[in-house]
């Protein structure tokens, strides 16, 4: 599977779903025009709706060797509620094979119900593997948006080439979503999304952008209007318009630093109070995501920890780090304590099984948290922060004994929430010189969060460090994205870094290292390091005043 997609952009261009299989599309003369245009969709009752239904734009996800999902959410007042009115709107989709719609092959309706925000997911089957496709949805006399997304090779495929990018970290006050701007012309199958899509924090005037509301969300609306506001950026809207998604959570959906049902500050959120939020905030993220309804919320509950297949070349899974996971140590004698999880028993046996029995060349680990030890301070003395993988060492210890026993193929963990990009051989013991190394880690910088970085003062804090740490083969702290070239023989990473997130427009973008594992060969290597856009000086000053969500 190549990935390989024309570099067009996709820009605006005008529940339960009843999915059809290819070939079975049912629009009749009123809903499908002889160019095969859709046609208006009434409303059941109660008069016009409002204009301006498709404000947040259009998205697909989870690829199969025969669908995807497809997402989108009427919402003319994105952050007052969405300002639907209080009926269900029958919404038509389409899929095709064409940019213009002359070939289509499913379509159907589905109601964006006001218990669901007026969301809709369509999971569409019964399309050919490994091919590109278009899609649109139509409300009233309103087009969507035209998406484009891909099918995944079939399970048994050959395939030889996968070429995918990962993100994460997107605050919307510490800056302009520029590195989508250019994400959204790459040539990809798929973006994994790896957490902190939405931040929870209060608004703050001092920052490049301001969060709506007056405070924290904590209600369902509350946690709508603050999705909206992020899926209202045009350059977030074209990325996922341009390439299938595959999503997943950290903190900051929720509230910072959360574990299972114990929120940052318990003293200040009772238990019962957190978990209503917890609930709320789980609700708002499926209304906002392209996911299967696998997903669709159970109260407190949601599964997310799921497999995509691409061929035999690669399986990634998607782990989800905070929904079972024991509370954060306080100590390093606490954090070796052999039941504390960060997964649960459960996943992991689960994730243990499904890189046994993935018949895939590489196995691909979509995860939040750092694997890698990280060392916060030079010398013996030794800080960690425990809410990575450093607070859970026996679990941590345990899986990858597993990664070098030879039970599964090439893992490598792609990682987010750092804010910067460390790139580490993982080894059992991170201690031991002598301990042997059994895979790779990848953990990719911020979209956003953090703003415009400081890499003289990064570097003068943590080289030492990385002088103490055999494992650590690249740091740095530039905003950007990272796009990965799987192959039989070796998967090769990108770090593409953005010269400024303060500035609205005109920031440029290059690619400033690229690492590589070898098949077969665990560990990584930084194979070639080029100019960066920031290069030269550190920032004489900070400009604006970013949140701190590396607490």
């Amino acid at each position: 599977m190549s990935g390989r997609f024309p570099r067009r952009r996709f820009l605006a261009t005008g529940g339960a779903a009843s999915v059809l299989a290819a070939g079975q599309v049912v629009f009749g003369p009123a809903m499908l025009g002889q160019d095969g245009a859709l046609g208006a969709v009434r409303a059941h009752g109660g008069g016009p709706i409002p204009s301006g239904l498709f404000t947040l734009g259009v998205a697909s996800g989870d690829p199969a060797p025969d669908g995807f999902v497809l997402w989108t959410r009427l919402a003319p007042r994105p952050v007052e509620g969405g300002g639907m009115p209080d009926r269900t709107v029958p919404v038509a989709w389409q899929v095709a094979e064409d940019e213009r719609f002359r070939r289509v092959r499913a379509g159907g309706f589905v109601s964006a119900r006001p218990e669901d925000g007026h969301a809709v997911h369509v999971e569409v089957f019964g399309l050919r593997p490994d091919r590109e496709y278009f899609y649109r949805f139509r409300a009233g006399s309103e087009l969507s948006p035209i998406g484009r997304s891909r099918t995944a090779p079939t399970h048994g495929a050959v395939n030889r080439h996968l070429r995918f990018a990962f993100a994460s970290c997107q605050n919307w006050q510490d800056g302009y979503f520029t590195a989508y701007h250019h994400l959204a012309q790459e040539d990809l199958a798929f973006v994994a999304f790896l957490g902190d899509y939405i931040y929870e924090s209060a608004p703050r005037t001092t920052t490049v952008r301001t969060h709506e509301g007056t405070d924290e969300p904590y209600s369902l609306v509350d946690y709508r209007n603050r999705h909206a506001q992020y899926k209202t950026d045009p350059e977030l809207q074209a990325a996922h318009a341009a390439f299938p998604w595959i999503m997943t959570w950290d903190d900051h959906e929720v509230d910072n630093n959360w574990a299972d049902e114990v929120p940052q500050d318990p003293a200040q959120q009772p238990h019962d109070e957190f978990l209503a939020r917890r609930a709320a905030a789980f609700r708002a993220y499926y209304e906002h995501m392209p996911l299967r309804r696998s997903a669709i919320p159970d109260g407190i509950d949601m599964r997310l920890h799921r497999r995509v297949g691409f061929g035999r070349l690669a399986t990634l899974h998607v782990l989800d780090t905070r929904q079972y996971r024991s509370v954060q140590p306080t100590t390093l004698a606490e954090a070796e304590d052999p039941a504390r999880t960060i997964t649960g028993a459960e996943q992991e046996k689960w994730l243990v099984k499904g890189m046994s029995r993935s018949g895939s060349r590489w196995n691909l680990l979509a995860n939040q948290v750092m694997w890698a030890s990280n060392d916060r301070k030079a010398g013996p003395e030794k800080v960690y922060d425990f809410d990575n993988w450093d607070g859970y060492r026996v679990q941590r210890r345990r899986m990858l004994e597993y990664f070098g026993s030879g039970r599964t193929s090439n893992p490598v963990v792609l990682t987010g929430d750092r804010h910067a990009t460390w790139v580490c051989d993982l080894r059992p013991d991170f201690d031991d010189p002598a301990s042997r190394v059994v895979g790779a880690e990848i953990t990719g910088t911020s979209i956003t969060s953090g703003g415009d970085s400081d890499p003289v003062s990064f570097h003068r804090t943590f080289d030492p460090i990385m002088a103490e740490s055999p494992h650590w083969k690249y740091i740095d702290n530039q905003r950007g994205y990272v796009v990965c070239d799987v192959t039989p023989t070796r998967l090769q990473a990108s770090l593409r870094i953005v010269s400024s997130v303060w500035k609205p427009t005109g920031s440029t973008i290059a690619t400033t290292a690229r690492f590589q594992v070898e098949a077969g060969r665990p560990g990584i290597n930084v194979v070639e390091r080029t100019a960066s856009p920031q290069d030269g000086a550190a920032k004489a000053a900070r400009r604006y005043d970013v949140d701190d969500d590396q607490r």
